[in-house]
């Protein structure tokens, strides 16, 4: 059964990123575009336009050219906003670099995508430099100053000189973002311009979704690496006119602090950082009256959670699903409260359809009926990079996204996203979905943080070991005692260990791979 969008078709321009951008931000030339948080630091967007086809011209000038890679190493700076749209004016493609990554992950991220250039910070100027020497980087450029770099500023000297570049944004890619890698091997996904403009249509295009306005404050705390904080936060606001408050790295106190001083308006989150709004203390220090909207992506999202976190805060949480390769957005619950379905990814964007199909048979299921769930539609990757295998395994023939993600779509058409299929728990031949136990482990009040993984068992084969972070005084007992009131018997938790974080990813996913391999190891 194929489920088409309940919203109306969208028009879609056959335009580049930066030729959509400008045209939309055409009257804002006076009013801010980015501030750095912490510092004040700021652009308009005249001002950030200038830089921006500056930053192309100069890099025209040193011989980059239509399909070259430039890689952008770096925590979130309103400079970064800035290459990126430079890179791409020059008919380049960018590669984000998530910012922990270690010297060898670097350079194996660089070498890949081919970057002819790359741009950091001081912090990390050791490990760019000898990153961009094993993989032939012609020249490494720094937002800040750091020895043996070139500095970011001479690449937004005034160049009258702005050679044109003619942009397909059908062919021509426009990013190579890396899929997580928290349930296999990173791989460089095809971006074109018209993937991330269509996306950007069709966010626009649900009913009852509010696009963000000039008046709009965004907080830009999800790294720009990724492609949630890219497309939904990044580029969205930008088009939008909205001003950009950016965090180089996510301190809680900071982020409210930056909320209350900046009248934030919206803010696209991950659910590690709404569970803190839910249950820190120092929320009730800060005036977050100005929040209107919250959106979650990257993970699930509790029911309880959510609406724990709307009636504390006083605004509308909604969340959404999509995934990098996916531009990233395909579903979002509309932003009207009657319609909002809390622990819902929503409904599908326009011009988006989904099946659910067997994991076994590849059959079409119906309403309410458990598997896979796939996406065609616009917005999905071209294909991942040098990787025809995992290309073909992913898109099949008729053009379907198999996302590897389990979920089921109610009566209505919202979607439920349970879990990852890798990561599924086999009790005694049932399948358990870790995310639906961690669900109800953070409506403890005891508990702070959790992750579930499959924990080997000689009768069962696996069985649901929890890790929880606490905040009270509570046993494992009790937890188990917990859970077990309120899921079926094959899902309760059997297992239990307390430590002191979870281990996750910058996007907020939790890096459950981490704690398999460890107990693996503790069990070996």
């Amino acid at each position: 059964m194929i489920r088409k969008s309940l919203s109306a078709d969208v028009e879609i321009p056959a335009v580049s990123l930066p030729e959509y951008l400008f045209t939309a931000a055409a009257g804002f030339a006076d009013r801010t575009a980015l501030v750095d948080g912490p510092s004040g630091r700021s652009y308009t967007y005249g001002e950030f336009e200038e830089h921006v086809r500056n930053f192309a011209a100069n890099l025209a000038r040193r011989g980059f050219r239509k399909g070259d890679s430039f890689a952008v190493y770096s925590p979130n700076l309103p400079e970064y906003a800035i290459a990126f749209l430079g890179v791409v004016l020059a008919g380049g493609v960018v590669t984000t670099v998530n910012p922990l990554y270690t010297e060898d992950e670097l350079a194996k991220q660089i070498s890949v995508a081919s970057a002819v250039y790359l741009v950091t910070i001081s912090v990390f100027k050791d490990k760019a430099l000898a990153a961009a020497k094993q993989s032939g980087v012609k020249e490494v450029f720094s937002f800040d100053p750091a020895d043996g770099t070139t500095p970011f500023a001479e690449l937004l000297v005034p160049d009258a000189d702005r050679p044109h570049v003619e942009i397909d944004p059908f062919r021509d890619l426009l990013v190579l973002p890396y899929s997580s890698g928290t349930t296999g091997v990173s791989k460089g996904v095809m971006l074109t311009h018209h993937n991330v403009v269509a996306n950007i249509c069709q966010i626009h295009g649900l009913e009852g979704y509010k696009p963000t306005a000039p008046d709009d404050v965004v907080i830009g705390v999800l790294p720009f690496f990724h492609i949630y904080g890219m497309v939904v936060i990044m580029i969205a606001a930008l088009v939008t006119g909205s001003k950009i408050i950016t965090m180089p790295r996510f301190d809680m106190e900071q982020f409210l602090a930056l909320i209350e001083q900046y009248k934030v308006t919206r803010a696209a989150l991950v659910p590690p950082i709404i569970i803190g709004l839910t249950k820190h203390p120092a929320v009730d220090l800060y005036d977050l009256s100005s929040l209107e909207y919250i959106n979650s992506g990257a993970a699930p999202l509790g029911d309880e959670v959510s609406v724990a976190c709307g009636k504390r805060l006083d605004c509308l949480i909604t969340q959404g699903y999509g995934l990098t390769e996916t531009s990233p957005v395909t579903h979002s619950n509309p932003y009207i409260p009657s319609k909002i379905k809390h622990g819902s990814a929503g409904l599908a964007l326009p011009l988006t359809e989904t099946r659910i199909v067997d994991v076994e048979t590849g059959e079409s299921l119906g309403n309410l009926e458990r598997g896979e769930v796939l996406i065609r539609g616009p917005q999905v990757m071209q294909g991942y990079l040098n990787n025809a295998q995992a290309t073909s395994e992913t898109i099949d023939d008729d053009g379907w996204l198999h996302t590897g993600d389990i979920g089921y779509i109610d009566e209505d058409q919202y979607l439920y996203v349970i879990d990852r299929l890798k990561e599924l728990i086999k009790y005694k031949g049932f399948q358990v979905a870790p995310a639906e136990l961690e669900a109800v482990l953070l409506t403890h009040n005891s508990i702070v943080d959790a992750a579930v993984i499959p924990s080997p068992d000689e009768e069962a084969g696996e069985v649901p070991k929890a890790f929880v972070v606490l905040k009270g005084d509570v046993t494992g007992e009790q937890i188990m005692a917990f859970v077990a009131e309120r899921v079926a018997p094959h899902k309760r938790i059997r297992r239990i260990e307390v430590c002191n974080e979870i281990p996750k990813s910058l996007s907020g996913k939790i890096l459950r791979r981490v704690l398999v391999e460890q107990e693996r190891a503790s069990s070996g």
